[in-house]
């Protein structure tokens, strides 16, 4: 008999999407007609364990697994709590909102999304005037969670890129504070080396917790974080 410990079990990510475990790396057959840029993300999708679970579960994509793990942090989805869903093309995030048995779902991107109901999903620019007030009329109330993964097109200018992401970062935390319940809940997509300083101090005066996040099923090489704000004071 060994006089080892036994060992611990330790939780792991996704695999591959099978019972066989992790798979070989894959390579596209053919290059052609692809940008160098292009060519690697292919690949990049093609061996991530997460795009090939969600596939498994049924989840339109892999960010899924991103609101999944704050949520069992967090607690944020509760049973018949109203949420809004930012960005929530292509409907990753409304489906596990659903799944968790929240009341009402309401959603906007800029993409058209494919129905999933009971969840009112519309396609329109948030930053326009009205949508904010058509959500929360599509919703019944106000929420008790706002959850923005919106980002914008970049164009590959440092400065505009990031002059954009702090614009819907802001939009969407001035929205939070205007429509959530007291004891409501915020989370959006950010970016590390943001300069979220103004940001975080703000949603501090509001919120009891303010953090930054990086899920798991954020890729390593990604500088995406999401803020998560507890505890809305009102």
């Amino acid at each position: 008999m060994s006089d080892e410990p036994p060992r611990k079990r330790m939780v792991r990510p996704p695999t591959g999407g099978t019972d066989a475990g992790r798979q070989t790396a894959k390579r596209l057959k053919s290059a052609k007609d692809r940008t160098p840029s292009s060519q690697a993300w292919l690949e990049r999708q093609l061996n991530d364990p997460y795009v090939a679970e969600a596939k498994a579960r049924g989840y339109r994509s892999r960010a899924a697994f991103k609101l999944l793990e704050i949520d069992e942090r967090f607690h944020l989805l509760r049973k018949g709590a109203r949420v809004i869903d930012l960005g929530c093309a292509p409907g990753g995030w409304v489906q596990v909102a659903l799944q968790k048995g929240v009341g009402a779902v309401a959603g906007v991107d800029l993409l058209a999304v494919d129905p999933l109901p009971p969840a009112a999903l519309i396609q329109a620019d948030f930053t326009e005037p009205g949508c904010g007030e058509r959500l929360i009329e599509l919703l019944g109330g106000a929420p008790d969670l706002v959850l923005s993964d919106m980002a914008p097109n970049t164009i590959g200018h440092r400065q505009t890129d990031h002059l954009r992401i702090m614009g819907l970062i802001e939009a969407a935390a001035e929205f939070a504070i205007q429509v959530l319940k007291p004891g409501g809940a915020f989370v959006a997509k950010a970016f590390q080396g943001g300069e979220t300083g103004v940001m975080f101090g703000e949603l501090k005066r509001h919120f009891t917790d303010v953090r930054n996040v990086k899920p798991k099923a954020s890729r390593a090489d990604s500088s995406e974080v999401y803020i998560v704000a507890t505890g809305f004071k009102g």
